[in-house]
């Protein structure tokens, strides 16, 4: 099912599940319909970087634009899984277009389902500050070789062994 969502209310990320086994969802809001989609922490942390950029060769954003990406609304179900992500700034509306494609497990089927999203300047660094937090309330990494810590209360690590 394709989505192209113009200007979006709210749009964010969050997860679902207890730390080392969370789920990572991209969530837009628009005209009272909420769209949710189901993504991998890596493209979170990616999308966040690449807006970040994007962000960095345009205007400064008005202090009085300021807005914060919300918490996801429940219940969390999402439409399909993300395969592919964009972004790219529109000069003409001044806003950042979010684009995201299924991702297609049956190499029969020849069309990916794709949602698009407009976003303003201020929602994009809203949702850029949102995704970091995110992506950093995860398992902490190990000291010695920097991949998350197993889940459970003595934070073990299989390189200590």
């Amino acid at each position: 099912m394709d989505f192209e969502i113009g200007h979006v209310d709210s749009f964010t990320t969050g997860t679902v599940g207890p730390k080392g086994q969370r789920t990572f969802f991209l969530q837009a809001t628009a005209d009272g319909r909420t769209v949710s989609l189901k993504l991998e922490k890596q493209q979170v942390s990616a999308m966040a970087d690449h807006l970040s950029n994007l962000l960095a060769d345009l205007p400064e954003i008005d202090a009085t634009e300021w807005t914060s990406a919300p918490q996801l609304a429940e219940p969390v179900e999402p439409m399909w899984a993300v395969g592919a992500m964009g972004a790219m700034y529109d000069n003409g509306s001044d806003n950042i277009v979010v684009m995201a494609e299924e991702v297609v497990e049956d190499p029969d089927l020849e069309n990916a389902a794709t949602a698009t999203f407009l976003l303003g300047r201020a929602q994009t660094l809203a949702f850029i500050e949102r995704a970091r937090e995110v992506v950093g309330a995860g398992r902490p990494p190990c000291a010695w070789c920097s991949r998350p810590l197993n889940y459970g209360e003595d934070g073990f690590c299989p390189c200590w062994n």
